[in-house]
């Protein structure tokens, strides 16, 4: 019975070594599970070092497309002066063009006039001129002339020079110095006038004046 025993506590003592070798060497899920918690760190690094490339290279193509439109803008602005500029220094050359007409006109009837002896030819030259000029200016330019005796005044059109009690209802152009001119419907240049203004003795409607009418229920 004795040896029976001692191999039972042999059988035992050989289980439990067994038992504690296995448990002291780690199993091949244990040492990988180990192993990739390990690389973990690194594994995170190279990640973060991979986007923080990824962000300077963003950053640089955002500075570089930056710098291409403000120099893109610059040349688009410096383009924008010059044109607004060379609309400036030529904006009246098809009117001067027109113009050229009347003063080859006008020269021709200087050097005719060295030679006429009829002054009355002359002043026909010139009124064609003129009136050549002017046609031109309204019909292509639309710029029109205004005033003329006996034109009612407007003091937003004409300016004037001096006045004159007269028998008028209301004030009208008595004198035109200088003519006034519109392009198209703004004033560039006011009347010069002598104003009519109404000395009492003729109502606004046209009908005389109280004192007419009280000396003519007089007379009768």
């Amino acid at each position: 019975m004795s040896k029976e025993k001692e191999n039972v506590q042999n059988k035992e003592q050989q289980a439990a070594s067994e038992a504690e070798v296995q448990e002291a060497v780690p199993e091949p899920e244990q040492n990988q599970a180990e192993e990739e918690k390990a690389a973990a760190p690194e594994e995170k690094i190279a990640e973060l070092e991979r986007q923080i490339a990824d962000l300077e290279k963003a950053n640089a193509d955002l500075k570089d497309q930056v710098l291409r439109r403000a120099a893109d803008f610059d040349n688009y602005r410096k383009r924008a002066i010059q044109e607004k500029q060379e609309a400036f220094d030529f904006a009246n050359a098809n009117l001067l063009k027109d113009l050229l007409e009347s003063l080859d006109n006008f020269d021709r009837t200087v050097e005719a006039a060295a030679k006429a002896s009829d002054p009355k030819s002359i002043a026909e030259g010139v009124t064609m001129i003129s009136r050549n000029l002017i046609s031109m200016l309204e019909n292509k330019y639309s710029l029109v002339s205004y005033g003329a005796a006996g034109d009612a005044f407007d003091p937003d059109i004409h300016e004037a020079i001096g006045s004159s009690q007269e028998p008028v209802a209301e004030p009208v152009l008595k004198e035109v110095y200088l003519k006034g001119y519109k392009l198209r419907d703004r004033v560039i240049r006011h009347a010069k006038v002598m104003v009519s203004m109404p000395d009492g003795s003729v109502q606004a409607d046209g009908q005389d004046s109280c004192e007419q009418k009280d000396e003519a229920s007089a007379e009768s």
